[in-house]
């Protein structure tokens, strides 16, 4: 029986038991995507990244206990962590090629690692009424991205205070549901609800960022921004607009270290 090896990151923490955790899998060549999507669903979070050497870096993929997705922050920073602190001990700089969103870059700074995506811009839309009827609270304006629904509040209050009916979200035909709002310590805080993808809620998500950061650079008019996910684990971000690209930061713990037995 073959064996692989598999870790488990707290991803955008500074600590243990904090942050969003992922699995990664660094592996030498592809597994099929059966006993991939196998290892996600055993795994239970919400991804687990699997990555393979390649001609410039590492390509990457990221798979939910249900279904794999085009872009995963916390997964990608995760796979980055165990990549320095294990394979590329002297490197700084590290690509990854993705499937739909092109290449990304992680780069080191200080105890930071910061991320390079493509932007995710959103357009205003009229507010879905089944989405408010999901979510609850009084939403100012809604927005639609390549793959999720933002939706604004006016305050922190009422993004901590969302009790999502996740039954109700997981009708709406998105990949998920970002809830956001200026927040009192931070540039602006958010939430993540992903339940069409296994994920009811996510506790830091890097790739809502892509479509937060442009918001929130635009209304206040400036492009580093420091934030916050508001969800029961909670995490710490710092972004910036850099034209069609955003930089995410965040920390990174190992948790665990594993053997996978595949079949």
């Amino acid at each position: 029986m073959k064996t692989q090896e598999m870790y488990q990151v707290d991803a955008f923490a500074s600590e243990l038991f904090a942050g969003n955790p992922a699995a990664v899998c660094i592996l030498a060549k592809w597994l099929p995507d059966a006993i991939m999507q196998s290892i996600a669903a055993e795994n239970n979070l919400a991804e687990t990244a699997f990555a393979v050497p390649a001609a410039e870096g590492y390509e990457i993929r990221w798979f939910t206990p249900e279904t794999e997705v085009a872009l995963c922050g916390h997964a990608t920073l995760a796979t980055a962590h165990v990549l320095f602190t294990t394979r590329e001990r002297g490197e700084s700089h590290l690509r990854f090629q993705s499937r739909q969103r092109g290449m990304l870059e992680v780069s080191k700074s200080g105890d930071w690692l910061v991320l390079d995506f493509p932007s995710d811009p959103t357009e205003a839309i009229e507010m879905p009424r089944e989405l408010v009827s999901a979510l609850g609270g009084t939403p100012r304006s809604c927005w639609k991205g390549l793959t999720d629904y933002m939706v604004v509040y006016d305050t922190e209050a009422e993004i901590r205070a969302l009790n999502p009916n996740y039954h109700l979200l997981n009708g709406i035909p998105v990949r998920g549901v970002i809830a956001t709002a200026p927040g009192r310590e931070y540039d602006f805080v958010s939430r993540f609800f992903a339940p069409n993808c296994g994920v009811p809620e996510d506790p830091v998500t890097g790739s809502a960022h892509t479509t937060l950061t442009p918001y929130w650079a635009q209304k206040l008019g400036k492009t580093r921004l420091k934030a916050a996910q508001r969800s029961p684990r909670g995490g710490v971000l710092r972004c910036e607009l850099a034209g069609d690209r955003v930089k995410i930061a965040g920390q990174a713990v190992t948790y665990m270290k594993a053997e996978v037995y595949l079949p």
